[in-house]
């Protein structure tokens, strides 16, 4: 091995380290993958987890200066082809092997830049946030799922960006606390969180429902190796979307709701029957 070889191994586990140590679920998700899918989807994760910090944890430090860093050190390694970053050497790495488009960097980093100062968004506002948080990580890893396959990706785009954009105003709707309480941000158009109606909660549950419909049919058309990991993570918010819709109103603004344990290996039992039996 050389030592080169011995460097992409070394950032390969940092990525992968990173996703394990942040997201138990999303984790889980991950590895039930085919294996060769497994550390592009790491790369992405450990990328947008780390832009994600910046905003919202790193309080003490000088956050614009640090994300503007860190979108200069990521455009650098993608035309480099290196970064002694391990995060971002492994962000070039796959954005390079499956030539994803850059473009989808921009939006994402656009919206991170959003949180450094926007505290409460109009409808246009919200929509480019959720397009740069979400659905553009979900375009990342469809160009992953499709390996080349351009008629597919576009065929699949639209479910990718409606899966997406539901797993982040699911966690909107889980995170209310703690977006106003503690970051003061309202993400949702027109809803006044001092005085958060039933009618507001039924409204946002609506678009989100959608979101999830037209995820699923094109989950049903995703290639054998991604369609039952992504499945699994689909049934997973899903299943954290009925119970924060079984919650009143005003609940949800005390208490984060969550899936035990015992309930997240129930959701993946039951989605891998579903799987082996072609029942999705």
């Amino acid at each position: 091995m050389s030592s080169y070889q011995l460097y992409n191994e070394v950032t390969a586990q940092t990525s992968k380290y990173t996703t394990l140590r942040y997201s138990s679920s999303f984790s889980s998700a991950i590895k039930l993958l085919h294996v060769d899918l497994r550390q592009p989807i790491y790369d992405i994760y450990g990328f947008v987890r780390f832009a994600d910090e910046i905003v919202d944890t790193f309080h003490e430090f000088d956050k614009p200066t640090l994300l503007k860093k860190f979108t200069e050190d990521t455009f650098l390694a993608l035309s480099d082809g290196i970064s002694l970053n391990p995060i971002l050497h492994r962000l070039q790495i796959t954005f390079n092997k499956y030539n994803i488009d850059k473009n989808l960097l921009i939006a994402f980093l656009r919206s991170m830049e959003m949180d450094l100062s926007q505290q409460e968004y109009t409808q246009d506002a919200y929509q480019t946030y959720i397009y740069g948080s979400a659905e553009v990580v979900g375009l990342m890893c469809l160009y992953i799922f499709c390996d080349g396959d351009i008629v597919m990706y576009e065929k699949l785009k639209p479910s990718a960006q409606s899966l997406g954009a539901a797993f982040q105003k699911v966690n909107f709707l889980r995170d209310i606390k703690a977006d106003y309480e503690g970051l003061e941000r309202v993400y949702f158009p027109n809803c006044d969180f001092k005085n958060f109606t039933k009618e507001d909660k039924q409204l946002i549950e609506a678009d989100i429902q959608k979101d999830f419909e037209e995820a699923l049919v094109g989950i049903k058309q995703l290639p054998i190796k991604a369609r039952f990991g992504v499945y699994t993570a689909f049934k997973y918010y899903y299943s954290l979307f009925k119970k924060i819709k079984k919650t009143q109103h005003h609940s949800i603004l005390q208490t984060r709701i969550r899936i035990p344990d015992y309930g997240k290996l129930f959701i993946f039992a039951k989605a891998k029957i579903r799987s082996q039996l072609n029942l999705l």
